[in-house]
């Protein structure tokens, strides 16, 4: 006999489906959401967050970009992107947080940044129960990845991962555009009192590796050294960038004109970019790298 026509046999087994599929989607909602965070720990929430606080401006970059823009109710000073952002009550600076405001706002994630944030403060809110994401991205490898974990804690998994595929695909067709640049060895100044620079392991000095850009001071030990400027002549950069102290500050550039004997003002090439693209590990870094390359082309026609 066909089910259709039994009417009674076929509202029971409507009610079995119905039932089924209930009992797996709660089996579902009630499985922890687990990723691994960038300091190897493993953060378990019971649901999606859906007040997340970001303790840097880079963090704050990371979440809008895996699509949990609409789940962060606080950032910390200097979270200007996107633009969004900017609205955001504000829960201190990055190096010294206001735990009564972050509190206020009863933040069910917090994404920390594990280079920048003061250690005893993090600590003091993971010990109150709250959930704490350490995010540290060294290079476009890492950011993607944190793309994809963030978007799954915020319950926007498709969009983290396709924004995690979109940046990966876009550093493959940089490394395959440079792959046999000539190499120009570059002096990056983050810094200039104290000067300071980026060791190889440093996210800059991979974004100029992709285009042929050699970090003339790879072999430091700390990721930002202070170097003396004597150090810089002896080794002799053909190019030197920076970011200065805002979007269109290029001072410290015009600071090394003092130095003709160098072959980076000897040939002119002392390139600026916009510190926001290079000095948060975020998927803008992309564009920035753009733009370091084109510097290095610049540094390659001028030999």
């Amino acid at each position: 006999m066909t089910i259709w026509r039994h009417p009674a046999r076929l509202a029971a087994m409507a009610v079995l489906w119905l039932t089924a599929g209930t009992l797996h989607a709660q089996a579902q909602a009630d499985e922890p959401i687990c990723v691994t965070d960038d300091a190897e720990r493993e953060v378990c929430l019971d649901a999606s967050a859906t007040r997340i606080v970001a303790l840097s401006p880079g963090v704050t970059e990371l979440l809008f970009a895996a699509g949990a823009g609409e789940r962060v109710v606080g950032v910390v000073s200097f979270s200007d992107y996107p633009a969004a952002a900017e609205a955001l009550p504000r829960v201190g600076s990055y190096d010294r947080l206001d735990l009564e405001a972050l509190l206020a706002l009863d933040p069910d994630l917090i994404v920390a940044w594990a280079g920048g944030n003061p250690r005893e403060q993090v600590e003091r809110l993971a010990a109150l129960g709250l959930p704490v994401y350490f995010s540290d991205a060294g290079d476009f490898g890492a950011i993607a990845t944190s793309l994809a974990r963030l978007g799954a804690l915020a319950g926007s998994e498709a969009r983290g991962r396709a924004a995690a595929d979109r940046l990966r695909g876009e550093v493959a067709e940089l490394r395959s555009r440079y792959a046999d640049a000539a190499p120009v060895s570059v002096f990056y100044q983050v810094w200039d009192e104290p000067l300071m620079t980026v060791s190889g392991e440093h996210w800059i000095s991979r974004a100029l590796a992709l285009c042929g850009g050699e970090t003339l001071f790879a072999d430091e030990g700390p990721l930002v050294p202070r170097i003396g400027r004597e150090a810089v002549l002896a080794r002799d950069p053909e190019a030197i960038i920076t970011g200065g102290m805002g979007k269109a500050d290029s001072t410290w550039l015009e600071a090394w004109r003092d130095f003709p004997e160098l072959a980076a003002v000897r040939r002119d090439n002392l390139f600026f970019v916009d510190p926001d693209l290079v000095q948060r590990a975020t998927p803008r870094l992309v564009e920035g790298t753009r733009a370091l390359c084109a510097h290095l082309e610049a540094a390659r026609e001028r030999r």
